[in-house]
């Protein structure tokens, strides 16, 4: 159990991406702290997690968030997990429209409740690793090499904010010990997409040998992979992809497979 001893805190955790990535931190050892809107998304997340009920639009929210973290001692990890604005209640995907055709709630979602989200927790966070001078940040993220138009043009902005905040934060923690890296994943089989699934009446090929998609604990496993990394620092500022990092250090995803990195393909 590799993180045996370490505290994490995983932001937005209570479903898809971040509830993977806390039942892997909590299942190699760390006291991992979820954060989730509501009670009722904190009850379900796995053993060995710890529930927090947090609106990270809400300051006050996240103070609390962070004062229960503290109870428990020094913070090793946080996953900046937290996001919102880009698919709505139906499931329907980002629409691909020109940006004067869209709606500014998507500007809420994907900056207040996702940059501006993950620099408050950032912020809140570093000081409880100064004292040990070692740390781990990761913000999960789209893939943006070879930095392609990701076709929406908020979405663009907030997810190259993103990968400019890691590389930002990364120049000031340096000296401290902290890495701040961004984590991005391909093609994910979270909840939500699997209903998108089902309502298309193709669930089924979730299901086959070689189907799409990447698992929620594909990412988790890179997590614990980088938080166990003696030598972090060296990657800190940089956006790594899941599937670089499992040739790296040798995890799979949970069929035993080993999924290539994702490429967001440029826009025709």
């Amino acid at each position: 159990m590799p993180l045996h001893g370490q505290i994490a805190l995983v932001t937005g955790g209570s479903r898809g991406i971040g509830r993977g990535v806390a039942s892997e931190l909590a299942r190699q050892g760390a006291k991992a702290f979820v954060t989730g809107r509501t009670e009722a998304d904190l009850t379900t997340i796995g053993e060995g997690t710890i529930g927090i009920r947090c609106d990270h639009t809400v300051d006050s929210d996240v103070e609390v968030a962070f004062a229960r973290v503290t109870q428990d001692g020094a913070l090793d990890i946080l996953v900046n997990n937290v996001w919102g604005g880009y698919e709505n209640s139906e499931c329907k995907p980002l629409p691909m429209v020109p940006f004067w055709e869209q709606s500014l709630h998507q500007w809420d979602g994907m900056f207040t409740a996702g940059l501006r989200a993950h620099l408050t927790a950032s912020r809140l966070a570093v000081p409880l690793m100064l004292s040990h001078r070692r740390g781990l940040i990761v913000s999960t993220t789209a893939n943006l090499e070879p930095l392609p138009y990701l076709r929406n043009l908020l979405y663009d902005l907030a997810k190259n904010g993103v990968a400019r905040l890691v590389w930002a934060m990364a120049q000031e923690l340096s000296e401290h010990g902290i890495a701040a890296v961004a984590v991005a994943p391909g093609f994910m089989r979270t909840e939500r997409v699997v209903e998108a699934f089902r309502r298309a009446g193709a669930a089924d090929a979730l299901d086959r040998p070689g189907g799409p998609g990447e698992t929620p604990t594909y990412v988790g496993r890179a997590v614990v992979a980088l938080a166990a990394d003696a030598r972090v620092i060296a990657k800190s500022g940089q956006v790594l992809e899941v599937g670089s990092l499992a040739r790296e250090y040798g995890f799979t995803d949970i069929n035993g497979a080993q999924p290539a990195p994702f490429r967001i393909p440029a826009a025709t």
